[in-house]
């Protein structure tokens, strides 16, 4: 397949309809980029970070950042995927210590979306806001399709949210969301999927003080994050490396003094993340959300 095939086809989000789908997309992206590369550029301050260069039948356009710890190879994520499928349909009787599992969800997760991500990358700079908008579509959707391979019923939409004053509905708001899952016509957690956090981390947690302070209840709301890392350029206009676009002031200080998320989740989690007090205790790896959380948010 072409790189102009693989772009056109990521373009189309009806090509996307399943995680069958995603994983095919995947595979060939790939296999085409094994021989069809014009370089693979390492990052110069976080080496395990590189970007893709395609030939000329994509302008020499650069990807995003690729996190070589997480992307898998064409070989590898042939054997990858076919767990993967598996490991979400027994997701409840898995060994919950085991961390090649963990990793797997994690790794699977990131590379197929990363392979879509950075086939939109190949589109021209002037419809750079037409990839990043595609990207973000259809990783909310990829993450849907997740959830409900784990066997709960999950879905996007507005919501006519019911606004109770002492005990009484006086009228309906309409709120949208990323991610809703219901049980029972009640509402057991609200999510928001973005790529990254850039941008959006003061909404998601005005999000959960409003819904919450509306409707009287204390409903959980979660975030779901690929990554949040961006292209940066040296001072050598020829080499690259990379920013953080987290907020970790912005993070602390609404959990402390609005309300702390009932969950955040990264498959490209930052070192920070993993050591600083409060980031510790909030984020988390995506596989602690399949394995472990979101079954506790709906009991």
């Amino acid at each position: 397949m072409t790189l102009k095939q693989l772009v056109n086809k990521a373009k189309d989000k009806t090509n996307f309809k399943g995680l069958k789908a995603y994983i095919a997309f995947c595979d060939e992206y790939l296999h085409f980029i094994e021989e069809n590369l014009q370089a693979v550029i390492v990052s110069q301050n976080e080496n395990h970070y590189q970007f893709y260069q395609y030939n000329k039948s994509g302008n020499f356009q650069i990807t995003r950042p690729i996190n070589s710890n997480l992307m898998y190879d064409a070989k590898t994520f042939e054997k990858a995927s076919k767990e993967f499928l598996k490991v979400l349909k027994g997701i409840k009787t898995i060994n919950k210590n085991d961390n090649s599992l963990r990793q797997l969800l994690n790794n699977a997760t990131y590379t197929i979306q990363q392979s879509v991500g950075a086939a939109l990358d190949a589109l021209p700079a002037g419809q750079s806001n037409t990839a990043r908008k595609l990207n973000g579509d259809l990783f909310e959707q990829f993450i849907r399709l997740i959830i409900n391979e784990l066997g709960i019923k999950c879905n996007a939409g507005v919501m006519q949210i019911p606004v109770i004053v002492d005990g009484q509905r006086l009228f309906d708001m309409s709120y949208q969301h990323d991610l809703i899952i219901e049980q029972n016509n009640d509402i057991k957690v609200i999510g928001s999927i973005k790529t990254s956090s850039k941008d959006r981390i003061d909404k998601i947690f005005i999000d959960k003080f409003l819904y919450n302070k509306l409707t009287e209840k204390d409903t959980p709301h979660i975030a779901i994050f690929l990554n949040d890392v961006q292209r940066k350029n040296t001072r050598n206009e020829n080499e690259y490396g990379i920013n953080a676009t987290f907020l970790p002031g912005h993070f602390k200080g609404y959990t402390v003094k609005l309300n702390p998320l009932d969950g955040v989740y990264y498959c490209d989690i930052r070192p920070n993340m993993l050591t600083e007090d409060i980031l510790k205790d909030h984020i988390r790896t995506f596989d602690h959300l399949l394995i472990e959380d979101i079954w506790k948010f709906i009991d």
